[in-house]
């Protein structure tokens, strides 16, 4: 099969209970069953994870960097959603 019929699929692998889903890389499938297969071939061959996400590279949206002033810029103006707006008390020491 040529790579022009595949398509490009992002991989996600979960290294154990409780942790989040880390990208671990690409690769070109048939479909998403084809794609579970290879990423598990390719990016679990010791035992490193207990959960595979896949997802078509053509459905991830995503901002820009060039973008990150703009698109950030309104949390700039909420210190309330920062930690370090709100006074500790005493008693605690370090946080």
């Amino acid at each position: 099969m040529s790579l022009e019929n595949l398509e490009l699929f992002e991989v996600f692998v979960r290294s154990s209970r409780g942790l989040d889903h880390k990208h671990v890389g690409s690769l070109h499938a048939e479909d998403h069953e084809h794609a579970i297969d290879y990423a598990r071939d390719c990016y679990t061959r010791r035992n490193e994870g207990v959960s595979i996400w896949v997802v078509k590279s053509s459905d991830i949206c995503s901002s820009q960097e060039d973008d990150a002033p703009e698109f950030f810029d309104p949390s700039d103006d909420k210190p309330y959603r920062h930690a370090t707006y709100y006074p500790l008390p005493k008693e605690i020491d370090n946080m």
